[in-house]
């Protein structure tokens, strides 16, 4: 293989053609004398090129990273070969990967190891991995080099995946439900019974304590009255069920509405763990494609985010009679139902509908979808700017969307008239509003 430098050469010995004729020569033959000594180079070069095949590589380096974060991999190189290798090294992987630089420059003697270090900024989430390590070595005027061939790279590449997970961009929200939890249920214990209370501890009377919180069996072994305290229901269960369907990749908010439904599930998960529920999750299209079930409170987290990180939208038909009939299979004690799902009228109502009766029959049951912040903005009123600039598609662009945010309005109605509660929020605090409505439901005992 040539380099660009054997073409520079080749190039100054055509410019100088003119110039044999100074030595009586044709500028022909001096141009043939050219090439002559031009091949010869090469194949010295060439012969003088180390073997790429004697490089020994393995890896290692991180093994997992969040989406947007930036990692690195080393790759290490060891020279079998008798000759000096002067290379260069491209360390390929997927494009969604993000890898950098381009390729790396390494030189190194017989017996010489030497490490190239690849930086991953993946751009999606799932397992990244690596394609081929290309070595390309030069002979030492650099006029031409052997290169690896394509079933060899692959041979000899290493093999390596970096599980990208979900960001969970909605942790800053975290503090905020924490100290709500805290106030819910909190380091003080409420005086009173309320519905999903359960016996917490005994203390002694104080004024202002509610008279039928008097424990008298305790009072008549003391010698002070002692009242009952009550705190807020626990271990209870909280399943969330996320849609991977066709309505899952539909983009709000410049994002897929699956990465906004995962994002909420993980702020939920990790307020229900605090709260000492026990969290479950189910990803379903035609197929049920992940679940996490039974996981400890301290592993909640860890395994959502790794159930989560491989799952994509599915260019196919959710099936909610299969996702109903895997809820009510799996969880026989009355949950708290989290839907992930879009408020699409013509799914719910042919889809979910006519199964919907069962789950909550048995179950609490949140629908929450994220709302696309674009319509609202073609549904506000048209101005006279944008009347003059756009013209009539300003009038169609709003009809359109009213006629969307009317379908929304109806199907939020209809699945309330079956007793499921709505979330619909924009894409930004779509997670917080579902944590809110865990909690609001968790004060009120409906878990």
């Amino acid at each position: 293989m040539l380099t660009g430098r054997a073409v520079v050469l080749f190039a100054a010995g055509v410019v100088l053609m003119p110039l044999w004729g100074v030595f009586g020569l044709s500028p022909w033959i001096g141009l043939l004398i050219c090439v002559a000594v031009l091949f010869l180079l090469l194949v010295v070069d060439w012969s003088l090129a180390a073997a790429p095949r004697k490089v020994r590589m393995h890896r290692d380096g991180a093994l997992q990273s969040r989406l947007g974060e930036t990692v690195t991999v080393d790759l290490h190189l060891t020279h079998a070969g008798k000759r000096p290798l002067r290379a260069l090294v491209r360390d390929a992987w997927l494009p969604s990967a993000g890898a950098t630089p381009y390729a790396h420059r390494i030189s190194l003697r017989p017996g010489q190891s030497g490490t190239v270090t690849t930086t991953l900024t993946p751009t999606r989430r799932g397992d990244r991995r690596t394609d081929r390590v290309t070595v390309r070595a030069y002979g030492p005027m650099r006029l031409a080099f052997r290169q690896t061939r394509r079933k060899t790279a692959r041979r000899i590449t290493p093999q390596w995946t970096l599980l990208v997970l979900p960001p969970f961009t909605s942790r800053k929200f975290l503090p905020e439900k924490l100290s709500k939890l805290r106030q819910l249920e909190g380091k003080l214990a409420v005086r009173g019974r309320g519905q999903g209370t359960e016996f917490d501890s005994l203390r002694e009377y104080v004024d202002g304590d509610d008279v039928r919180s008097i424990d008298w069996r305790a009072t008549a072994r003391r010698d002070t009255v002692v009242v009952r305290t009550w705190r807020p229901e626990r271990d209870r269960k909280v399943v969330c069920v996320v849609d991977t369907g066709r309505t899952s990749a539909v983009r709000v908010a410049d994002i897929p509405r699956l990465d906004a439904a995962l994002d909420a599930c993980l702020l939920l998960g990790a307020v229900a763990a605090r709260a000492d529920d026990r969290v479950d999750m189910f990803a379903v299209d035609t197929d049920v494609q992940s679940r996490v079930t039974g996981a400890h409170r301290a592993n909640i987290l860890p395994s959502l985010v790794q159930a989560m990180a491989r799952l994509f939208p599915r260019l196919v038909e959710t099936d909610f009679s299969l996702m109903v009939s895997e809820v009510l299979r799996a969880e026989r004690k009355r949950s708290l139902v989290v839907l992930f799902t879009a408020l699409e009228p013509a799914a719910l109502e042919h889809g979910l509908l006519p199964v919907l009766g069962a789950l909550t029959a048995r179950h609490t049951v949140v629908l929450a979808t994220p709302s696309d912040p674009t319509v609202a903005a073609m549904a506000a009123p048209i101005t006279p700017g944008d009347q003059r600039k756009r013209g009539s598609e300003a009038v169609y662009a709003r009809a359109a969307a009213e006629r969307a945010l009317g379908d929304r309005r109806r199907i939020i109605a209809t699945m309330r008239r079956a007793g499921v509660e709505v979330v619909d929020a924009p894409a930004d605090i779509f997670a917080s509003k579902v944590a809110d409505a865990y909690l609001e439901l968790k004060a009120a005992g409906l878990l």
